[in-house]
């Protein structure tokens, strides 16, 4: 099938000639100035579609973002207290490999206790029988030091690493397991 064209006119037509949508478009522009026209266009198209691709990437990281910080959350909120115990039992085994290592200092302990007792009159410390003799050749040695004028006293049921410090206005303590213990609590009371 052959597509023709008729066209009736009341004036007469002189002349016929067809033009290209294209040229028509782009009459009077040089060919250099073409090309810079359809490579204007495609740069512009170009920088459209990566400016989209970029929003769209955006988007997806923020929403994986807040996703992982959801399941973080989630995550510590159902094991903090799995946490908390575990981070107990690791302070646990540090402390009981120092203390059979004998890697502490029992008179920093001591003073540390004496620091937080109430009265500073009649003292007593009570010390596991391996520290105490410790502190007492610190003791002897040095008449200015914490421990100066002090009684000590073996005692086996004291632990390794630990004292007992006795008053006229009370006992405190530095006993491992307790410590531990308040730790443990006030681990539990962050959640």
């Amino acid at each position: 099938m052959t597509n023709q064209l008729s066209i009736n006119s009341a004036k007469r037509i002189e002349s016929i000639s067809i033009i290209d949508i294209y040229d028509a478009v782009n009459a009077g522009i040089s060919n250099s100035d073409r090309k810079e026209n359809i490579i204007s266009k495609q740069n512009n198209i170009y920088d459209k579609a990566q400016e989209e691709s970029l929003v769209n990437a955006s988007s997806a990281l923020n929403s994986a973002a807040a996703k992982l910080e959801g399941l973080y959350e989630k995550i510590i909120v159902k094991h903090s207290e799995e946490i908390a115990n575990l981070s107990i039992e690791i302070a646990r085994k540090i402390l009981a490999h120092k203390i059979e290592t004998n890697d502490y200092e029992i008179e920093s302990i001591v003073k540390e206790v004496l620091n937080n007792t109430p009265s500073h009159q009649d003292i007593i410390v009570h010390l596991n029988p391996q520290d105490y003799e410790q502190c007492k050749k610190v003791q002897a040695k040095n008449s200015n030091t914490t421990l100066a004028g002090i009684k000590l006293v073996a005692d086996s049921n004291v632990g390794r690493a630990e004292c007992i410090v006795k008053s006229s206005k009370g006992i405190v303590g530095a006993l491992i397991d307790e410590q531990l213990e308040k730790i443990s609590e006030a681990l539990k009371k962050i959640r």
